[in-house]
């Protein structure tokens, strides 16, 4: 009978150790050791496992003078390029972030809170190419088949184009009417009745709602556990590459918001996308954050409306409040994610405080980023800012975290100091050195370009930035935080001309 030794992984950082710690001593989690029973049977007895097959013991003592040759690995220059083929998901935001759609036999995670609408879109995308490829299988082990009946029915889905209401002409050819869609559904939690479904079925594209439900019986440890999360994804992998079918995998978040289950989860897969947004606001972000196919940090945008998901077009407009209604403390910058650019407004707020220790508080902004700027504003600039609360927030509450964004940052911060309004037709576009420099950022014909199209009349940037002149923007540039707050905020002179216009 083969022994049996217990072990403990991190279901955060898969690390193993032979004994329970509070703190994970890889990644320093706290209570993220699960006890997982492993089989012995390969331990050679001093505490290492046999690799078995080729041994070492092979070895002759005489030197080998034999010509060196390859056994079945191949030359470089013997690999023959070939240009990766894609089918279009028939979402283009969705499209965008996998790198230009979907490549045949990848994996692809998807992470994101619950109720944030992974399963819609994925619902969504499988009746999409449902109506362009033969066979599409969802497999649903939290659902059973009626209530995905159920959100179905609500979403469209299963219908292969909208009916409009019938003529006598339309009766008559309603024979020749369109196939419905080719989407099956298999709501199972054994993983070996869903291996056996996709050797049988063949499916171009699989998707697995959620990888954190499956179950394989060989296994003694529970569903989501580090073993079976683990074991699953490897044997969906190894029958999708067989028979080059693209895995849609589902993975719950933790706490923190990270995908739970141990690293080597998202090691196995090509893509790992972020679905993400606040679950009482209409608009949704699908983020990249590893893809072998494509860019990372790519972003796709939808919005939550009554029949489901939407892809948006102008995400531009979802960031930017009313630009007729003026207040204090607001300042436009332009955020680059990926390849795409996004006017985003930011709102600052800053009053005197009630409490001993003044009070910060961010939203969609790096909380330190902001007590950067606050302490280089204070020491470079002279503005006493240490004993006031400050709020800042960007507009959707989309996440704001490249350096680009300082210099609106600062800029919002000072008009809400002075109770004045900045510029709306007036971009800020910089990084803010400690010594209060603006610095030089990327992609800025990019940045300046969508400010343009959206009817901005000015920016101002770094000094030494290289940008097109031909996009009909008063282009101004500075070397100073300082001299950025005096062409921004105007005096109140300015501010009653600009009121009267």
């Amino acid at each position: 009978m083969p022994k049996t030794r217990t072990v403990y992984i991190c279901n955060s950082c898969g690390s193993e150790s032979s004994q329970w710690f509070g703190k994970c001593p890889s990644c320093d989690i706290y209570g993220s050791l699960e006890e997982v029973i492993v089989n012995s049977s390969n331990n050679n007895g001093n505490g290492h496992f046999s690799r078995g097959g080729w041994q070492s013991n092979t070895r002759d003592n005489n030197r080998d003078t034999t010509p060196a040759k390859p056994r079945t690995s191949v030359k470089f220059s013997d690999i023959h390029e070939q240009e990766q083929p894609r089918f279009n998901s028939g979402y283009q935001e969705l499209d965008r972030v996998l790198g230009g759609g979907i490549v045949p036999g990848s994996l692809v995670l998807i992470g994101g809170d619950p109720g944030i609408g992974k399963s819609t879109l994925l619902l969504q995308t499988a009746n999409q190419l449902a109506l362009r490829l033969p066979r599409i299988l969802y497999v649903s082990a939290e659902e059973s088949g009626q209530q995905i009946k159920l959100r179905a029915s609500r979403l469209g889905v299963g219908q292969s184009q909208e009916k409009p209401k019938k003529s006598k002409k339309a009766k008559s050819e309603e024979k020749q009417s369109p196939p419905e869609p080719n989407l099956y559904i298999l709501a199972e939690t054994d993983l070996e009745e869903i291996l056996r479904e996709l050797e049988s079925l063949k499916p171009q594209v699989a998707i697995i709602d959620s990888i954190q439900t499956l179950h394989f019986a060989t296994l003694s440890s529970a569903p989501g556990s580090v073993s079976q999360v683990r074991e699953c994804t490897s044997a969906l992998m190894q029958v999708a590459k067989r028979y080059s079918i693209t895995l849609f995998i589902v993975g719950h978040v933790t706490k923190e918001g990270a995908i739970a289950g141990p690293r080597v989860l998202e090691h196995l897969v090509d893509t790992v996308l972020y679905f993400e947004g606040d679950r009482y606001a209409s608009h949704r972000l699908l983020r990249s954050v590893k893809n072998r196919f494509g860019a990372t940090h790519e972003i796709g945008i939808f919005e939550m409306v009554d029949h489901g998901l939407d892809e948006v077009t102008n995400p531009s407009e979802i960031f930017m409040s009313s630009r007729e209604e003026q207040a204090p403390g607001t300042a436009t910058i332009v955020s680059c994610e990926g390849t795409r650019s996004l006017v985003v407004e930011l709102q600052a707020l800053v009053s005197p405080t009630s409490y001993t220790s003044p009070r910060r508080s961010t939203t969609g902004v790096d909380y330190n980023r902001l007590q950067q700027i606050l302490a280089v504003l204070e020491k470079r600039v002279g503005i006493p800012l240490s004993k006031l609360d400050a709020y800042l927030a960007s507009a959707g509450g989309l996440g704001v975290a490249e350096p680009a964004a300082d210099l609106g940052i600062a800029i919002a911060l000072v008009a809400s100091f002075r109770d004045r309004i900045v510029d709306p037709r007036t971009v800020l576009i910089g990084e803010i050195g400690l010594g209060g420099q603006v610095r030089l950022v990327s992609q800025m014909e990019l940045r300046l370009k969508e400010a343009a199209k959206l009817g901005f009349k000015r920016a101002i940037v770094p000094k030494g930035q290289t940008y097109p002149t031909d996009l009909g923007l008063e282009i101004i540039s500075v070397g100073k935080v300082i001299e950025a707050i005096v062409l921004a905020i105007p005096n109140n002179q300015n501010q009653t001309d600009m009121d009267e216009e």
